[in-house]
């Protein structure tokens, strides 16, 4: 139960990100105008490469929180009856053990980022009045079950 409660925050934590990363399906074009690309049509050059390397900075930074809040940070995610020699890599020391901890994380960080970019490219855009209904009649009540599912197994394990 406590595997399910943990996938939930995750999926409700990636689809939170895609939001506020503004990427698809959640970039609202508001006018008929600003369906190519809405105010960075404005700019050009640098400035436009701004906005795309600020963009994909901040999806790789959610991305990077979802790996450090949900997916166990470096430890490597693999079920110990599997592979059981893999786990000895959680106890090397040193510039070794360190270099191993930041690939396993990047990868794990990466991973999330591909989906982020998938998603763009798979679904269409929301209309706003589909992005409220997913916010408020799914997301919410989801979200606050969530919170108290896990502040019951919280409160059970005290």
């Amino acid at each position: 139960m406590e595997f399910m409660a943990s996938a939930s925050r995750v999926y409700l934590f990636l689809i939170s990100s895609l939001a506020e990363c503004e990427r698809l399906p959640f970039d609202l074009p508001k006018a008929e105008e600003e369906l190519v690309a809405g105010y960075q049509t404005e700019y050009s050059g640098i400035k436009f490469g701004l906005f795309y390397v600020a963009s994909y900075l901040n999806l790789l930074l959610s991305s990077l929180f979802v790996t450090v809040l949900y997916l166990g940070r470096w430890n490597i995610s693999i079920p110990y009856v599997f592979f059981p020699e893999l786990f000895e890599i959680n106890k090397i020391n040193g510039i070794i053990g360190t270099t191993i901890g930041i690939f396993i994380t990047l990868a794990k960080t990466y991973l999330f980022f591909f989906i982020s970019i998938a998603t763009r490219w798979t679904l269409p855009r929301l209309r706003m009045d589909q992005l409220l209904n997913l916010g408020w009649k799914f997301l919410l009540p989801i979200s606050l079950g969530n919170l108290l599912l896990t502040t019951y197994f919280q409160l059970l394990s005290l």
